[in-house]
């Protein structure tokens, strides 16, 4: 009789608890997910987002079409395995994901816009003007069916962005102009895993951005062209000239910020104010998205249906809920059109929408599924958007918001039916707390995976700004539009511009209180995917087991904690460092070079300030050692050679473990293990350097981290130094 090997049963045992306890698991799990079926379609988003994300997490563009191929063999399984509910589950999901992954294919094959490989000028730039912003001095001007002479035409851009400095230009959109301009590709990421400014152009289909010299030349007017044509560019015009007739009654940023809340241009705030509504936490009150084409249909809704219950036969026989719901609708529709469709106030539409024919239809109107299928259609439309700032946190809102609705909704009912008058003021100012909150905890993830800061007096500064918008200022600018016709919005402005002062006055309060921002190292995407889908599951699902999404949200947040910052970052153009003091602070090379990249470079390290760059002798705690030819880092026991001469190269060849040199090196040199200089800044752009406790350096790209995808612009013409 064969006997069982003494080794071999505790393993046998050990496999069968394991299996059992699986076993048990996937019976709970299938349990809770049965028991919420009516709320399985509220992940169809979720899953597209995966697919889209995880196209654009590649290294390199996929064969086209692969995203729908599979899509169509998993729905083969899908129809031949229906009737086994688990196959049938994760067949829908694999279709689910692939549908967002050939979404994001199609969308980046329809724009394929040429990028311009390098700057040139002065050159003549031929376009017609689609889009005409205002600016604190001049105009921002975007370009389409555009000729740059000595550009062939395949390699020319679609559209060209270019500011002009003239403060009174006779053109109008849909007026064909040429202007001498200096032009070139969207800038390169800061630093390897910054923000992709090629990337959002290349899907707003600009190629090229620039300057214009001087005021140009008209060649054609918009009557030139047809109808159809004409169309977008007179809603441009339309948005100009309401801009302008703005800025003549409210001078200054109080007219800014009043065309911002209308035609959703911000380009004429200035600086300080922006900065201000930045650190309050009032940033989101600028750019037209939920808030604004919420309280847009909410005041259509509700001043129709007021007005039509004046008229007592019209109110007893007709719907007149579903006639204001019906306005409501038209009027943001005009509103969002005004604006130029932009996508967050595209996304904001079509949300308020689905709430709004959800009046029409007799359902619910404050629920889940209309959220849902928003983010669906915007994610097949414009699958781009679920990597950007705008999508994510406006979502991450709305979706909260809309939780903590359905979670409190028979309480705050029962509080308002038992407590009288009371008890409606306390619902309503405890509702201003609450949601401001519950917005701002959404969105904190996303605040500091993408801009390293946290506005800490946010809530605060929100329960007063957010109202006096909502029963102020926006009456004030429908009334505005209504007026503007007969020529009288001056009545409608001038009131509105008191609103405005006093949030501008909000914002710079708040925003010079002690502690007012927090800075916030660089989250991990790791992190930033593991916070999201953690609230997703907090407030998708309604039973107990939801709360399983908190210990997912604090772990992203944590991985915070563990975020790796550069010992050392290289420009792409080799005119700026910077390094780390072992207190974390950075160092700037430079003051005055390239300040854009440097701002950059200090938020994603959350510090304040540079700290001061040694021209001859230490600093950085004794890291960093300079003098005329260059500088040396050490860092546990490994030295990067920073070397600004080619006099430098040749002690530094010899001792460092690293060679940075921003000219090229055309001498041996051995000893460093890596050797970075202009050729490979001129190819790959930024550099960054992590120096580990135990001596590793690693090394990262931009380009590295971008990879080659179709928005990532070809190695530039540039020639190397003497």
């Amino acid at each position: 009789m064969a006997s069982t090997s003494p080794d071999l049963a505790p393993t046998g045992s050990r496999f069968r608890s394991a299996l059992e306890t699986l076993v048990s698991v996937v019976a709970w799990f299938a349990g809770h997910a049965a028991a919420e079926r009516e709320r399985w379609t509220l992940w169809f988003p979720v899953l597209i987002g995966i697919g889209v994300g995880a196209y654009f997490a590649l290294p390199v563009e996929p064969p086209p079409w692969s995203g729908g191929i599979a899509m169509a063999a998993v729905m083969g399984i899908f129809a031949g395995f229906r009737r086994r509910p688990i196959v049938a589950a994760m067949a829908a999901a694999i279709a689910l994901i692939s549908l967002g992954f050939a979404a994001a294919e199609l969308r980046v094959s329809v724009i394929s816009t040429p990028l311009l490989s390098r700057e040139i000028g002065p050159v003549t730039v031929g376009g017609r003007i689609c889009e005409m912003d205002l600016l604190p001095s001049g105009y921002r001007l975007v370009l389409d069916d555009v000729a740059i002479s000595g550009v062939p035409a395949s390699a020319t851009p679609d559209r060209v962005r270019l500011r002009a400095s003239q403060r009174n230009l006779a053109y109008r959109p849909g007026d064909r102009i040429e202007v001498r301009a200096r032009i070139g590709p969207p800038s390169l990421p800061a630093a390897p895993g910054a923000f992709d400014f090629q990337r959002d152009a290349f899907f707003d289909g600009i190629g090229g951005v620039g300057f214009a010299f001087g005021g140009g030349k008209l060649a054609a007017t918009m009557d030139d062209v047809g109808w159809l044509s004409r169309l977008p560019c007179q809603l441009a015009a339309l948005r100009l000239r309401i801009a302008e007739r703005i800025r003549a009654v409210l001078p200054g940023d109080t007219g800014a910020m009043a065309i911002a809340l209308i035609t959703g241009d911000q380009g004429a705030i200035s600086k300080p104010v922006m900065q201000d509504m930045r650190n309050s936490g009032l940033a989101h009150l600028l750019s037209i998205s939920g808030l604004h084409i919420g309280l847009v249909a909410g005041i259509l809704f509700v001043s129709v249906r007021r007005l039509l219950c004046l008229v007592p036969r019209i109110a007893l026989y007709h719907p007149i809920k579903k006639w204001g719901a019906i306005a409501a609708l038209v009027g943001t529709l005009f509103y969002v059109l005004l604006a130029g469709a932009p996508v967050p106030a595209v996304r904001a539409f079509v949300m308020t929408g689905m709430f709004l024919l959800a009046v029409v239809l007799d359902r619910t109107a404050i629920s889940m599924p209309p959220v849902a299928w928003a983010a669906v259609v915007v994610l097949l439309i414009r699958p781009e958007e679920l990597i950007g700032p705008s999508f994510q946190m406006s979502f991450a809102a709305v979706v909260c918001l809309v939780a903590a609705h359905e979670a409190t909704q028979a309480r705050r009912l029962r509080w308002r039916a038992e407590g009288g008058w009371r008890a409606r003021v306390g619902l309503y100012v405890g509702g201003l707390v609450f949601t401001s909150l519950v917005a701002s905890l959404a969105t904190a993830p996303y605040a500091i995976y993408h801009f390293n800061r946290l506005a800490a007096y946010g809530v605060s500064a929100n329960m007063i700004a957010v109202p006096l918008t909502g029963l102020w200022v926006m009456p004030w600018a429908v009334a505005t539009l209504l007026l503007m016709p007969f020529g009288a919005e001056q009545w409608a402005l001038e009131p509105m511009g008191w609103g405005i002062d006093a949030i501008i006055d909000i914002a710079h309060a708040v925003g010079d209180w002690p502690g007012a921002i927090s800075l916030v190292p660089v989250m991990p995407v790791a992190g930033l995917a593991l916070a999201t889908l953690g609230g997703l599951w907090l407030c998708l699902w309604q039973r107990p087991w939801r709360l399983a999404g908190i210990p997912a949200i604090l772990l992203g947040l944590g991985t915070v904690f563990f975020a790796r910052i550069p010992d050392i970052l290289i420009a792409d153009d080799g005119r700026l460092f910077a390094v780390r003091d072992p207190a974390g602070g950075m160092l700037l090379s430079s003051a005055s070079v390239d300040r854009f990249e440097a701002d950059i470079w200090l938020r994603r390290s959350a510090s304040d300030a540079a700290l001061a760059w040694p021209q001859d002798g230490y600093g950085a705690g004794n890291r960093l050692a300079c003098d005329s030819l260059g500088c040396i880092y050490t860092a546990f026991g490994k030295a990067v050679a920073l070397a600004r001469r080619p006099a430098a190269l040749a002690e530094d060849c010899q001792t460092a473990d690293v060679v940075v040199s921003v000219e090229p090196v055309r001498i041996p040199c051995t000893h460093p293990a890596i050797v970075i200089d202009w050729f490979d800044l001129w190819r790959d752009g930024a550099h960054a350097i992590w120096i580990g406790e135990d001596g590793a350096i690693d090394i990262r790209s931009v380009r590295q981290l971008r990879g080659e995808r179709p928005w990532v612009v070809a190695v530039p013409d540039r020639q190397p130094p003497d």
